[in-house]
């Protein structure tokens, strides 16, 4: 039987999950019947040869020479799990040029030179595939690109995430603060050193830019559009939502609005009836709202060495048929269509709203004025007296645009007595 040897481009937690997976003899039989050929890495690169490592590397050629895959006329399916853009990028376009087949998990490698890198594929041939750059262990960008062909999507949402879900999870179930939560999830590994990616919203952000290709065609950058994090999020803040029958999660949005393409990422009120509510830790969810099918909900581990390293396996074993069919050269996403993104004034949402303000008379008047003024309203709302002769107030507001938002925070801005310390949109029910 033919084998097809492979290229591995980084051995830290996901590529060993791949070499771990791909070496398993039962993993190995099954892979062998489907696609009707061997698959064995011949070279793995990496910084530091003799560092110990969690899997056999026995009978493989560990070089710190890229070069050593690049011209390597054997090795047509390269791997690249080294993470970051620079110099993954430039390994990547070399390797395109040379004819290889590439398959990442680079997120902010794809969500930024995506696009680019794929054409050049094209022009060389051969395949650029990264389903594990997305949600880790769930299959989201292939059942875009193939269940969701006919239909059209109206919006893409997720918890996509791990690191700010777990942080979240535990500050409502464990009443921990979120500086206690954080550091438990940089000792369990959920969480890097430095987090600000992770915190920040960003790697949530550089997800969303993907599944907004995928599902709409759309390139759109990270600049395009409003992008927070959870480091504010306070114990108040979490007790409050739960109090009033939510949650409160890190939530990636993407949806047509009058067909323009609306994309944020931000801390949002999740109703405890809705299926998000329940997806916890480090697990990750995506919900797929198609014109036809309505929502379908796709589930899963959203990171981790396994996980991602399976969602890598089948990028493997789709680009080893490809290349038995010879069918290599075609778009992992073909789909494009360029869109406006859409007017803050024509995107609406209730709104979470924490207000601290002095306790005293006629301070709930100049809030209320400053609503009425920006033509927004009140659901609910509740204060709390605290024994600094403040009050903390929190209300959530009938639906309003996010160019009423924008007006009220300003005019909040310019309030002598009146603090915002936080805004989060609610999600419908």
């Amino acid at each position: 039987m033919e084998t097809i040897k492979i290229g591995l481009i980084g051995l830290g937690t996901v590529g060993a999950g791949v070499l771990e997976i791909i070496s398993d003899p039962e993993n190995q039989a099954k892979i062998e019947n489907t696609i009707g050929r061997k698959l064995a890495v011949k070279t793995i690169v990496v910084h530091n040869p003799n560092k110990p490592r969690p899997v056999d590397t026995t009978g493989i050629n560990v070089t710190t020479d890229v070069d050593e895959i690049v011209k390597d006329p054997e090795i047509s399916i390269v791997v690249e799990v080294m993470g970051g853009i620079h110099p993954a990028n430039e390994i990547i376009e070399e390797l395109l040029q040379a004819g290889k087949n590439v398959v990442t998990a680079n997120k902010d490698l794809i969500a930024s030179n995506g696009p680019k890198l794929s054409a050049l594929a094209n022009a060389n041939g051969c395949d650029l595939m990264y389903e594990a750059s997305v949600a880790g262990g769930i299959p989201i960008l292939r059942t875009i690109t193939n269940s969701f062909t006919a239909d059209q999507i109206l919006e893409v949402k997720g918890i996509v995430n791990g690191t700010t879900n777990y942080i979240l999870t535990q500050m409502r179930e464990k009443q921990w603060s979120y500086d206690h939560a954080l550091k438990r999830a940089q000792e369990l590994g959920f969480a890097e050193a430095d987090p600000t990616n992770d915190v920040a919203g960003i790697d949530a952000a550089y997800k969303m830019i993907i599944l907004s290709l995928f599902a709409f065609g759309t390139q759109i950058k990270l600049s395009e559009f409003n992008v927070s994090g959870i480091e504010n999020i306070t114990d108040q803040d979490v007790k409050q939502a739960g109090q009033w029958g939510y949650v409160i999660k890190l939530m990636g949005v993407a949806k047509l609005v009058n067909e323009k393409l609306f994309v944020e990422v931000a801390p949002t009120l999740v109703p405890k009836s809705h299926p998000m509510a329940v997806v916890d830790n480090e697990n990750n969810a995506v919900m797929v709202t198609g014109a036809a099918v309505g929502d379908t909900l796709f589930y899963g581990p959203g990171a981790g060495g396994l996980p991602t390293a399976n969602s890598v396996l089948s990028d493997i074993t789709s680009e080893a048929k490809n290349i038995t069919l010879k069918t290599t050269g075609k778009s992992f996403n073909s789909y494009q269509h360029e869109r406006q993104l859409a007017d803050p004034a024509d995107v609406k949402y209730s709104y979470y709203l924490a207000m601290t303000m002095p306790d005293v008379s006629g301070q709930m008047l100049a809030f209320t004025t400053l609503m009425t003024k920006v033509g927004a309203s009140f659901e609910r709302i509740e204060q709390t007296n605290r024994e600094d002769k403040l009050a903390d107030v929190a209300v959530i507001t009938h639906a309003m645009t996010n160019q009423q938002l924008a007006e009220l925070k300003q005019l909040v801005a310019e309030s002598e007595t009146l603090k915002l310390d936080a805004a989060y949109k609610v999600l419908p029910s």
